[in-house]
């Protein structure tokens, strides 16, 4: 019987794995989440490190404080933007499969954007947030699809494409949805019933079933108040995914280790893992955001701060792309009102992280915690 690729992956690492002294790497990940915790009232966190051929889990406190449930290494939680990097590997296998030009423009896919500025920016420059300095959200006003198609015909061009870096959910959003209508399928069921399937992600939802509600967390917010996310336009593109610490850190191993995949799901991730735009000290991918390796902790407090998720940034154009790179650190931040995430790894090391936690807390304590503990495991 043929084995589906993720359980392939799973004996392969067990077979490889060194033991790794998981009672030092347990005080080294106590010391740095319970203060942690302690200090930004979080309710509850499940982290995950994948290093030295092996996935270690480490998870505290609750997923939900009125029923006293604890958090698990199965424990659902929201990802918020690292949903981004998802909506990045489906776009990058349709590319892989001949199914999407990355250099087209918009109108190629969307014609009713023909004759707006935003229609001749290319589907890669909007998967790079680099289309035009499109805002962080839409305007609370826009809602329906109607509406989101109209404020896109009606919006005029802030930047030339490819001269600003300024993230952005609607331009995200509309790169996804390009990637789907370039296949003449629905976002949602290219995503549930394609993408996650094939990579062996079995407990990753845009929406949670009812069988598996039992292990959503319930997010808290900055009030302490019970919140889980809205929907809104383009929700499932930009923010939608929930997931477990061990469901996302295999997605991390897959990261690093894509070789028991298929060949149009190699090319994927190394197309997400390629570098298309220079933002001072951080080359932008498909998703993914990295660094070379080492990288010094403020580089990463401030690319992962602020800065770069609120103020336009100067942007420059890689031609021809730079290839996927194995001495980087790749990461990705992701937030609802109630959740707060953060991914990141290193190939040439063979390490990475997962951060889950029931609170949005600040990015930068997110990075310092991840960049603690991985420094830990280097010799």
């Amino acid at each position: 019987m043929k084995r589906p690729p993720h359980l392939l992956l799973a004996t392969a690492l067990t077979l490889a794995a060194p033991p790794l002294f998981a009672g030092d790497l347990q005080h080294s990940v106590d010391g740095v989440i319970q203060p942690l915790m302690r200090e930004h009232g979080i309710a509850g966190m499940a982290v995950a490190v994948y290093a030295n051929g092996q996935a270690h889990y480490f998870n505290y406190g609750l997923a939900d404080k009125a029923s006293g449930q604890s958090v698990t290494r199965d424990t659902l939680f929201e990802v918020g933007s690292v949903s981004k990097t998802y909506t990045a590997t489906l776009a990058a296998l349709a590319s892989a499969e001949g199914k999407l030009d990355l250099a087209a423009p918009a109108s190629r896919y969307q014609p009713a954007l023909a004759k707006a500025p935003i229609g001749s920016a290319t589907v890669l420059e909007l998967g790079a947030y680099s289309g035009d300095c499109l805002p962080l959200q839409f305007p609370d006003e826009v809602q329906t699809k109607e509406q989101t198609l109209a404020w896109f015909q009606h919006w005029q061009r802030r930047a030339e494409p490819g001269t600003q870096r300024c993230y952005s959910n609607p331009s995200l959003g509309l790169f996804g949805d390009l990637a789907a209508r370039a296949q003449k399928r629905p976002f949602a069921e290219l995503m549930t019933q394609g993408l996650l399937p094939r990579l062996g992600l079995e407990h990753t939802y845009l929406e949670v079933p009812v069988n598996a509600r039992g292990l959503y967390a319930q997010g808290y917010d900055a009030k302490d108040q019970p919140v889980r996310v809205s929907p809104g336009p383009y929700a499932e593109q930009a923010y939608s995914i929930k997931t477990s610490a061990s469901d996302l850190l295999r997605y991390v191993q897959l990261q690093l280790q894509p070789t028991a995949l298929d060949p149009a799901l190699r090319q994927a991730i190394a197309i997400t893992q390629s570098g298309y735009f220079q933002v001072g000290a951080m080359t932008q991918g498909l998703g993914w955001e990295r660094y070379p390796y080492p990288v010094a902790l403020d580089t990463l407090l401030d690319y992962n701060g602020a800065r770069l998720v609120r103020e336009p940034n100067p942007t420059r154009a890689l031609t021809p792309a730079l290839p996927a790179e194995p001495a980087a650190w790749y990461n990705k931040t992701g937030a609802t009102s109630g959740f707060g995430a953060y991914v990141a790894f290193v190939p040439s090391k063979q390490m990475g992280i997962v951060l889950l936690a029931n609170r949005n807390y600040p990015n930068e304590e997110r990075v310092r915690a991840a960049q603690r503990i991985l420094s830990s495991l280097e010799p």
